[in-house]
């Protein structure tokens, strides 16, 4: 098998035998990077020549006997992740010539546990959307099939781990945006808690539901890069100490296993629904116990999320004007004409749309009837899932109601664009973990299409998750890509 292709704990047991080197391994991912990413178009920025001088010292360490569980393995970050020295764009305009003074948290966690970053991937604008088609540098392709979207807005570091271009990533998670491209582009997508992985140095888009989380070929893999990046950091005052060893466990018996009607109804694909049967059987069949139950106000996640998440949007975004850093438009005119240029040209058609309806939810006379509403249904969704939890110890869902899109297919329709969402906001406003694993393909005009299943913990409960994730994944007979 060739080296870029293995799991993190298959190159690690080849790692720390001295069978392979991490040099070896980062020049399989470069060339696998220089052959197929003219086709897949993932990764914005490359970091070769930092990359190769952290394979030789992470060869020096093992050498010396070192262990780690990430110590000489690749990845790719999402390019709303700061990396000193490294271009950091959004894939937006307005940075596109933005490097960054220093390190997020996580990059900083990465760097000391030895893992070597190979550069940043492609994302919708400022995280906005759910195909990677709203990037200012051009949509990233689905590995799978080059006519369909690998989903967003983490969709280029999807494609990546998919196409075998590193040996994880990470992406960030706002109302589904690690799950859902996951899903699309058949490998795991773990979102943590909120407050688990520090957001320091990620460029926010929602900060009230931004989470940092990996994106892997396996859910012990998941584990593995959750292990590092998560803690508490004193830069980020959401985040808390938490359970970081997972200790994944073998034997889930009398695992209670939520099945919420409310994610069933006659609207799911058919076979999607088939596939989540037979997810719940494979549980069953593990020892876990299936528990029927309600979430009544699911119905409200997505017009609650795109009041909340636009509002937060128009003021996290107020900061891009040209002054400080970011594009600035040349010629006079006043300050208004000064922001109108900066603005109108560094930002796309999505951030613009979403900005505007943020600013008008939170505008006088609009607050109270849109943006105070929307956190009360919020405050009801909290409260379903912390009532289901009483019952049940995960909830089983679907990620997607379908497989991936063709590229272009909903460019034109920004409401059928947020409903790519509907099975993914809850969670996310309730700050609560969840993972979507493939448990299947699809047919889809002639070609196979991966299926994700979503399961969701309550906080802190990230070992019963992911124990039950690998569980399934031990059941499920799903064959990677391998994209040549």
């Amino acid at each position: 098998m060739e080296a870029n292709r293995l799991t993190i704990s298959e190159a690690r047991r080849l790692l720390d035998s001295g069978e392979l080197t991490a040099t070896k391994l980062l020049e399989a991912c470069l060339a696998q990077i220089e052959k197929a990413d003219k086709r897949l178009r993932a990764v914005l920025t490359l970091n070769e020549a930092a990359a190769r001088l952290a394979a030789s010292r992470a060869d020096e360490r093992l050498a010396a006997g070192e262990k780690g569980s990430l110590l000489g393995i690749p990845y790719l970050a999402k390019d709303n992740l700061l990396t000193k020295g490294l271009r950091t764009t959004a894939s937006s305009k307005i940075l596109e010539k933005y490097v960054a003074p220093y390190n997020a948290t996580v990059i900083n966690k990465l760097d000391e546990a030895g893992a070597i970053l190979l550069g940043k991937t492609n994302l919708d604008e400022f995280a906005h959307g759910g195909s990677t088609e709203t990037s200012a540098f051009g949509p990233t392709h689905n590995p799978w099939d080059l006519t369909r979207v690998p989903g967003g807005s983490s969709g280029g570091s999807a494609a990546a781990v998919a196409a075998d271009f590193c040996l994880f990533a990470l992406g960030s998670d706002t109302g589904g945006s690690i799950r859902q491209p996951a899903a699309f582009c058949g490998v795991v997508g773990f979102k943590p808690a909120y407050g688990a992985v520090s957001r320091f140095g990620l460029i926010s888009m929602t900060s009230s539901t931004d989470v940092i989380g990996p994106i892997t070929k396996t859910v012990k893999d998941a584990a593995l890069v959750y292990e590092v990046i998560a803690g508490a950091d004193t830069k980020d005052a959401n985040t808390y100490p938490g359970a970081r060893e997972i200790g994944l466990k073998e034997d889930i018996s009398g695992l209670r296993v939520g099945l919420p009607k409310e994610y069933y109804d006659d609207s799911l694909n058919p076979q999607i629904a088939a596939s989540l049967e037979q997810a719940k059987n494979w549980l069953l069949a593990a020892g876990a116990v299936p528990v029927e139950l309600s979430l009544p106000n699911t119905k409200y996640a997505i017009p609650a999320y795109y009041v909340i998440t636009p509002s937060e949007i128009s003021s996290n975004l107020a900061r891009f004007d040209g002054v400080a850093w970011g594009y600035r438009s040349e010629g006079s005119g006043d300050l208004d004409h000064f922001y109108k240029k900066n603005r109108g040209f560094g930002f796309g058609p999505e951030a613009k749309r979403r900005i505007m309806l943020g600013t008008f939810s939170l505008s006088s006379g609009y607050y109270e009837a849109y943006y105070k509403k929307a956190q009360a249904v919020r405050t009801l969704i909290n409260r379903d899932f912390a009532d289901a939890f009483l019952e049940c110890d995960i909830l089983l869902v679907p990620t997607q109601p379908h497989p991936a899109f063709k590229l272009g297919e909903k460019n034109t329709d920004p409401l059928s664009m947020y409903l790519e969402d509907i099975y993914l906001t809850a969670p996310s406003l309730a700050g609560l973990p969840a993972i979507s694993i493939p448990v299947g393909l699809m047919e889809k005009d002639g070609v196979d299409l991966p299926i994700g299943a979503q399961l969701i913990a309550s906080l802190s409960n990230e070992g019963n998750l992911l124990s039950a994730a690998q569980a399934l994944e031990a059941r499920v007979a799903f064959m990677p890509l391998k994209f040549a």
